[in-house]
């Protein structure tokens, strides 16, 4: 790129695209657990297991995020992830976004995704803005240090919804170390049966809290 800048023939004759630019469209999940999208990363430098490859997929509306190490990719492996991370944890999904890799692709996956009538969105080709889900969580990180990464992000506010993908998915905040280390009112005063009481409540905000995150993922999308 620097080269090309500095390119004085470059800069004369290379041909200039016509073409206009586009309005960004986020794509977005009308519920939890509706819409997910699936990405495979790597290959990185092999971990413990000759792990090498990740595979996650990360809900649209809640934001919370699956994912799994591995050594070799194969349409086995995905059909496998599918089942153990998403449709046994959660629920079976309406639709599943991903890109054209031989393995999403293959009629074996195809099969499987129609017998369960999950729908299969093909991103022709990968757009960081559209299909930037998974890479925008997972850049830099790798096998020894998911655990942590996923609880840290599981449990950070998400800027789309203001809210953390762990309050979204399980209807209630975690206990994060640092409250531990320097306990608060609410985990020193901790009583089993008023926490009963108070699980109640933030069920019933439950509702309420997806209703504003949608609305500001929705306005978020239309700002773009």
């Amino acid at each position: 790129m620097d080269y090309v800048k500095r390119c004085d023939k470059c800069q004369r004759f290379a041909k200039v695209g016509n073409a206009r630019p586009k309005q960004l469209q986020s794509i977005t999940s009308p519920w939890s657990f509706h819409k997910w999208e699936v990405d495979i990363l790597g290959p990185f430098l092999p971990a413990p297991g000759q792990v090498k490859y990740l595979i996650v997929v990360v809900d649209y509306f809640t934001k919370w995020i699956e994912a799994e190490a591995i050594a070799m990719i194969s349409v086995e492996r995905i059909k496998r992830f599918y089942w153990k991370k998403i449709i046994c944890r959660f629920e079976l999904p309406t639709e599943i976004v991903l890109d054209n890799r031989t393995q999403f692709a293959s009629r074996s996956t195809m099969n499987f995704c129609t017998q369960l009538k999950i729908k299969q969105r093909f991103m022709l080709v990968k757009q960081p803005h559209m299909n930037g889900q998974v890479e925008a969580a997972n850049k830099g990180r790798w096998a020894e240090e998911l655990p942590q990464v996923l609880w840290s992000y599981h449990t950070t506010p998400h800027s789309s919804t203001n809210e953390t993908s762990f309050r979204l998915t399980l209807d209630t905040e975690a206990v994060i170390l640092v409250e531990i280390r320097e306990p608060l009112p609410w985990t020193i005063l901790f009583q089993p049966v008023e926490n009963e009481d108070e699980i109640r409540v933030n069920l019933d905000l439950l509702q309420e809290a997806h209703e504003v995150a949608q609305v500001r993922v929705r306005c978020q999308g239309s700002s773009h």
